[in-house]
């Protein structure tokens, strides 16, 4: 990475790795590419597809949403919904670049915030959940938890699910869970983000339909360490906020 670049000068090359796509983009473009993924793609597989993708291009840094446990910037876990290989993999000497690694879901759900307390699900070929609290970051491993009937709740919000109970019994188990872990967490708002989002017809309280797109904005924060307004659809729930006596005016005199 360039020394000379202040952090909002560099160019970041952002990869939301998906049990179904590979969606590439970089920090000063708008659009992605999808590259296709399946449970055969490994590291090596994934770098072969994008090399024609990143034949010419300069960037700085690398993020990569990875679909799985991630502990202080390294992959703990070998995917679900992949190939193996990612463990041990070494994606910074591969790109020869600085490289930071998150949970899918996380990076969406950093790209996603917009103050207070957020939780955010991601309803897409598995199920992701993180929550950023005052601008901290906390990534969340519930998927895999025992929900219901010796299924977990990846089981019943993921594709699977959704497929075996079509969607308006899906969409049921949406809202529960939804209001099990918001009872739990006490978010302010909670965001429903992941490719299946937009199968849902309407949403559980205090939710707000978030965007793929957002997971670029979470891979650049990771770098710039800003965290701003994202753009989202949908009513934004009421933030909570403290109590606190008005500002003071200011009593400066103007220069004369």
């Amino acid at each position: 990475m360039n020394p000379r670049r202040s952090p909002t000068e560099r160019r970041i090359l952002v990869l939301d790795v998906g049990g179904t796509h590979v969606k590439l983009a970089f920090s000063d473009r708008a659009g992605e590419v999808r590259i296709p993924s399946g449970r055969s793609l490994s590291p090596e597989t994934m770098l072969r597809r994008i090399a024609p993708r990143l034949r010419g291009e300069r960037f700085d840094a690398v993020s990569i949403g990875y679909p799985g446990p991630v502990v202080h910037g390294r992959i703990v876990a070998e995917p679900a919904n992949l190939g193996k290989g990612w463990v041990a993999f070494d994606f910074a000497r591969a790109f020869r670049r600085p490289t930071r690694i998150i949970n899918d879901a996380a990076m969406q759900a950093l790209g996603s915030y917009h103050g207070a307390r957020m939780l955010f699900l991601g309803l897409g070929t598995g199920l992701g959940t993180a929550m950023v609290v005052d601008g901290r970051l906390e990534p969340m491993e519930v998927a895999h938890l025992p929900y219901k009937k010796g299924k977990s709740y990846e089981d019943y919000l993921g594709e699977d699910g959704r497929r075996r109970l079509g969607r308006k019994k899906w969409q049921k188990e949406v809202f529960t869970v939804t209001r099990m872990l918001s009872q739990a967490l006490e978010p302010d708002y909670v965001v429903l983000g992941g490719g299946n989002v937009r199968k849902l017809k309407e949403l559980p309280p205090l939710a707000e339909r978030g965007d793929n797109r957002n997971a670029v904005v979470g891979g650049v924060r990771l770098w710039t360490g800003l965290v701003g307004p994202a753009r989202h659809k949908g009513p934004r729930a009421p933030v909570r906020t403290r109590s606190r006596a008005p500002p003071r005016k200011s009593r400066r005199r103007r220069a004369v």
